[in-house]
């Protein structure tokens, strides 16, 4: 079992930045995969980013290409999602998951860990 806790959230101004971090409570026995999904009100939870075991592998909603960078510290069990250039639209909890292997995927069915997520709002 692997716990995931976000952090970093907050309110913001747009075009400001925010840095998330989503910590594993332990290491996992083998490689996976992080991705990041958020979840606006009234809408279906959506697809953020996504990044490999080695780091060498991202994945990235096309909304947030070029704004948004994930990045991943094994050292630490740590994933961070660097965002950037915020804007009203990125309004949304925020969740990370962990899928076990190094498919850096786009949808939930591979995802089998969850964080409880983190609230980021962004004010016009």
């Amino acid at each position: 079992q692997v716990q995931l806790v976000e952090s970093g959230g907050g309110l913001v101004q747009a075009g400001e930045s925010l840095r998330l971090s989503c910590v594993a409570s332990r290491r996992a026995d083998s490689a996976y995969s992080v991705g990041w999904f958020r979840q606006a009100p009234g809408k279906e939870r959506a697809f953020v980013a996504a990044i490999a075991w080695s780091g060498g592998g991202t994945n990235y909603a096309h909304s947030v290409k070029g704004r948004f960078t994930i990045s991943r510290d094994n050292t630490k069990n740590t994933v961070y999602l660097q965002m950037n250039s915020l804007k009203p639209e990125d309004t949304a909890v925020y969740y990370c998951a962990a899928a076990p292997g190094s498919v850096v995927a786009g949808v939930e069915d591979p995802y089998e860990y969850w964080g409880q997520g983190t609230q980021v709002t962004v004010s016009t």
